[in-house]
């Protein structure tokens, strides 16, 4: 199943522009937008009013082709769009060409590529059930505002745990290639940088289970600052070196799963990810719908037939009794426990837990109790309408586990076939990052993202506190927004009554110092890493940088744009575009083609009112 595309990389960067003239045509005829049929017609999936979508279509029409016109559009591109612009100004009695078919070995390409929109979902566009049509969006996402800036010389510690998660980006995908802006908490950003898979220098040994680079850069959306861009690898088990694995399988069963990219996906999902799983390792299966009920007992992988065969006859009904069924779950992890092994529940849901005794608060506790126990949560939404994006954020995050949107079978092997040591595998926990800057050099900062992750300062070096855990071979990034001391761009006065702590002469020209702390899988207590910030990591210009790190600054300028972020007002979609296709780099399975075609996607629906 690890297989890479092979197809041509504009095959990913050209369906945007298309997209969206085909939304807008589906908008101007005054039905819902096909790309996604189960979209309730009164409200669309990104929570935005139906009658804003049947705007003239003509609108969008120069919007695309400018947007062809940008970075990295090609040839082949702009004449998609072209033909994608007719169609939208098309007489309303017309209807859209039925898109070529590709055949035998370029269509398994296409269906494989995620940059592809509609040709990647091998699970077809989901339909409208009984159980969900007509109903109204109840999707739900936790509020947050932007990090602050803070000044360097009054707060000059910054701290936060880890975070792995990137539900975000697949959800903000999904929202952008259904013809809608996302709404501003949609966006995480960090959860769109990291989306992404970065070469980032691991370490050598476990003994030191992750590095840090950290690389200083002139920041495309505003001179007057810089960016501290801190990219962290953790180390690659070798597949012989793989602890055992002992998983259940928390199955949503209720009848708000009946949805084609719900349960059916749910279950094409699990079974890529039995497949690469070691014989000897275990899988039990809980469902809940009304009341929770064990499907399959633990039973090893070298039985691989049983296991699929228990996921075959899952069916979608009745109410959700999710309380009931993670209480169950646990029971048969605990059952089968595996020592210096790894015991992990994967709940998979569209995020509906309506029935039960237990409230969120006490979900909380049991999923600690557990965590406490050696048995982690990870979280994997599926589907639209019920997804309750908050609750699954806050259970990840304290069941030790990651928070995974998956909305086709591509997202699905991405997550669970192509991370799969990353997503079931830590090689550290309770991983913090704390930044000391030098008032010195660096008069304000400012975290990009990460804002549900930030800690106190005392938390930094209290190992009761939980913090986010590191799977191998992960990478993790963070950018900070810095303005130098000298800088026009500083937003607070110096005081009139207050003078900088005196610097240790030692500091030289450090702009700041780097501290991690970690615990090894099965410590109770943290170890620490320490490095300084100096302007022998600092690279200008921005050309000068890696492509990783640019490409990593270029996501991070996207989501603050979707989010409606001041910050980056004066940095169009071009420029984004631009510095993302210069810094595409290899792209073995197209994630980074698609991003290019989100970018354009998004600016087409910006400049038409979307």
């Amino acid at each position: 199943m690890h297989r890479k595309l092979t197809a041509a990389p504009a095959i990913a960067g050209l369906l945007a522009l298309p997209v969206a003239g085909y939304v807008a045509w589906q908008l101007a005829e005054g039905g819902p937008v096909a790309l996604d049929r189960g979209a309730p017609p009164a409200e669309t999936a990104g929570g935005r009013p139906a009658e804003r979508q049947r705007e003239a279509p003509a609108k969008l029409a120069p919007a695309a082709r400018e947007t062809a016109e940008v970075a990295g559009a090609t040839e082949a591109e702009r004449a998609v769009a072209d033909r994608a612009v007719d169609t939208l100004l098309a007489p309303r009695d017309a209807a859209p060409a039925a898109a070529p078919q590709a055949s035998g070995r370029a269509q398994s390409r296409l269906l494989r590529a995620p940059g592809t929109v509609g040709a990647s979902r091998p699970v077809p566009p989901p339909a409208p059930s009984d159980a969900v049509a007509g109903q109204e969006n109840r999707e739900r996402f936790a509020g947050f505002a932007d990090n602050p800036v803070r000044s360097a010389l009054e707060d000059p510690v910054s701290t936060f745990s880890i975070d792995v998660d990137t539900a975000s980006y697949a959800f903000v995908r999904r929202v952008l290639n259904q013809g809608v802006m996302p709404e501003r908490d949609h966006v995480r950003v960090e959860e769109m940088i990291n989306y992404f898979s970065y070469d980032w220098p691991g370490p050598a040994s476990p003994d030191t289970p992750f590095n840090a680079t950290v690389t200083v850069t002139p920041n495309p959306w505003n001179a007057d600052t810089r960016l501290m861009h801190v990219g962290i690898k953790g180390y690659d088990i070798a597949p012989a070196d793989k602890p055992a694995a002992n998983l259940v399988f928390l199955i949503d069963t209720s009848g708000s799963m009946n949805a084609t990219d719900k349960l059916p996906l749910l279950k094409a999902a699990f079974r890529l990810m039995v497949e690469r799983l070691a014989p000897s390792d275990t899988v039990s299966i809980v469902t809940y719908a009304g009341n929770a009920g064990t499907v399959l007992e633990p039973t090893p992988v070298a039985d691989k037939a049983r296991i699929l065969d228990a996921l075959d006859r899952l069916e979608a009904g009745g109410r959700t009794a999710g309380a009931a069924g993670i209480r169950e779950a646990y029971r048969l992890a605990r059952q089968s426990f595996v020592e210096s092994g790894v015991n992990r529940v994967m709940l998979a849901t569209d995020g509906d837990f309506n029935i039960g005794a237990a409230s969120d608060a006490e979900l909380e506790r049991l999923i600690e109790a557990e965590r406490e126990a050696g048995v982690y949560l990870s979280v994997f939404g599926f589907g639209r309408g019920n997804l309750n994006d908050s609750l699954m954020q806050t259970l990840a995050q304290n069941g030790n586990g990651t928070a995974a949107y998956i909305d086709t079978l591509a997202e699905a092997e991405k997550v669970l076939v192509e991370e799969a040591s990353a997503t079931l595998f830590p090689i550290a926990g309770d991983v913090k990052i704390q930044v000391e800057f030098n008032p010195a050099r660096i008069a304000e900062y400012r975290l990009i993202g990460y804002e549900s992750r930030a800690l106190s300062r005392a938390d930094f070096n209290d190992d009761r506190v939980d913090a986010g855990d590191i799977g191998a071979g992960h990478t993790v990034t963070a950018i900070y927004e810095i303005t130098p001391a000298d800088s026009a761009a500083r937003l607070y006065d110096d005081l009139r009554y207050g003078a900088p702590a005196d610097a240790d002469p030692a500091a030289g020209d450090e702009l700041a110092f780097l501290r991690l702390r970690y615990k090894l899988p099965g410590e109770d207590v943290s170890r620490l890493i320490e490095r300084p910030v100096s302007e022998a990591d600092a690279v200008a210009p921005l050309a000068a940088a890696s492509d990783d790190v640019r490409f990593s600054i270029a996501v991070a300028a996207f989501g603050q744009k979707l989010r409606g972020s001041d910050r980056t007002a004066g940095l169009g979609y071009d420029r984004i575009l631009e510095i993302a296709s210069a810094a595409r780099g290899s792209d073995p399975y197209g994630y980074r083609a698609e991003f290019l075609s989100l970018v354009r996607l998004a600016s087409a629906l910006e400049r038409g009112g979307r």
